[in-house]
């Protein structure tokens, strides 16, 4: 799994870094949005989500980071979601998207089949606020905090691979340009620490990591922020010839419980990523760490807040998007 999960991103362009900070846009987004045209839809995109969570844990994960790779990249507008055609390499097959698990983009397109089954919601609902929805919803199923969602965002009208570059944060970032690329969103350092509890569902091949218990250093094989028992079995789990299938829990704790449980492990030394463990080991993020790790109450506040957030990225707006009929194909 990459730097969002849960769960696994350069500056924007300077016409989307103006729809970062929107006047137009976030008051376009609120509660209870869809009150008016299709009354029920948060129920209905909670029952495809709770069906598909009893078919497997997988939704939790997939459908977290999915929106966290969506909004990252020109915005919360289900552009990830877009299916590559002959002419076209779309985000989702950028390579820091190919290791996104298919459950997430299933849970949104079923969502979307359920909510237009209904006539009165029919091409009314964006796949953007489905996956809003689903997202809150599996945060919930997990044990995470239930919140309200803002919506009323509409779907993009571009998906290119080429887009992605660069706008992902990667397993081996230190806290400045985690940091760099949250603030090219609108978010501080303490919803990037939010966030990145994200990495307490989910999973990561080995390949993410692979030179923090091989090669990480001539003098330290090893990475001596690692806690000597966790990297132990990290090399167990993943001998350096490991099959590149292989995937291994980001959280060894808790793996299936979305908790403060991850800000307690990288207490530990049991961060699976370097941009993980540094959250812990570099002065400016340390106290956050610590204050989250012992108080579960205080970091669903600031993770509610942060995702809230998160979800007013780059929102579409009148002629810069629409409501598509289908989540995988532009209209």
């Amino acid at each position: 799994m990459g730097r969002f999960p849960l769960l696994a991103i350069a500056m924007w362009s300077l016409s989307l870094s103006v729809c970062v900070f929107p006047d137009t846009a976030s008051a376009q987004l609120k509660q209870n949005y869809y009150a008016n045209i299709c009354p029920n839809v948060e129920n209905i995109v909670r029952g495809v989500v709770n069906t598909k969570f009893k078919q497997t844990f997988v939704t939790v994960p997939a459908t977290l980071r999915l929106f966290f790779h969506d909004c990252f990249v020109q915005g919360c507008d289900a552009s990830v979601i877009i299916s590559s055609t002959g002419s076209n390499t779309a985000e989702k097959d950028h390579p820091d998207n190919l290791s996104l698990a298919g459950d997430g983009f299933d849970t949104v397109i079923k969502a979307k089949a359920e909510v237009d089954k209904n006539p009165t919601c029919r091409n009314k609902v964006s796949c953007a606020d489905i996956l809003t929805m689903a997202t809150r919803d599996v945060i919930a199923l997990s044990g995470g905090p239930s919140y309200a969602v803002e919506l009323g965002r509409l779907d993009g009208l571009s998906s290119t691979s080429a887009s992605v570059n660069g706008k992902l944060p990667q397993p081996t970032f230190n806290l400045d340009k985690l940091n760099s690329l949250f603030a090219a969103n609108g978010l501080s350092q303490t919803d990037m620490i939010a966030l990145s509890a994200a990495h307490t569902l989910g999973f990561s091949h080995c390949s993410k990591f692979a030179n923090r218990i091989y090669n990480f250093s001539r003098a330290n094989p090893v990475d001596p922020t690692l806690d000597k028992t966790y990297a132990a079995q990290l090399q167990s789990m993943c001998p350096k010839n490991v099959d590149p299938r292989i995937a291994i829990d980001m959280d060894p704790t808790t793996p299936k419980k979305f908790d403060n449980v991850y800000y307690q492990n990288l207490q530990q030394g049991k961060g699976l990523f370097t941009s993980d463990e540094v959250l812990f080991t570099d002065s400016r993020s340390k106290p956050t760490v610590n204050t989250w790790a012992s108080s579960s109450t205080a970091f669903q506040t600031a993770f509610v807040q942060a995702i809230t957030k998160l979800g007013r990225v780059g929102v579409k707006t009148g002629k810069n998007g629409n409501i598509r009929r289908d989540c995988s194909v532009f209209n």
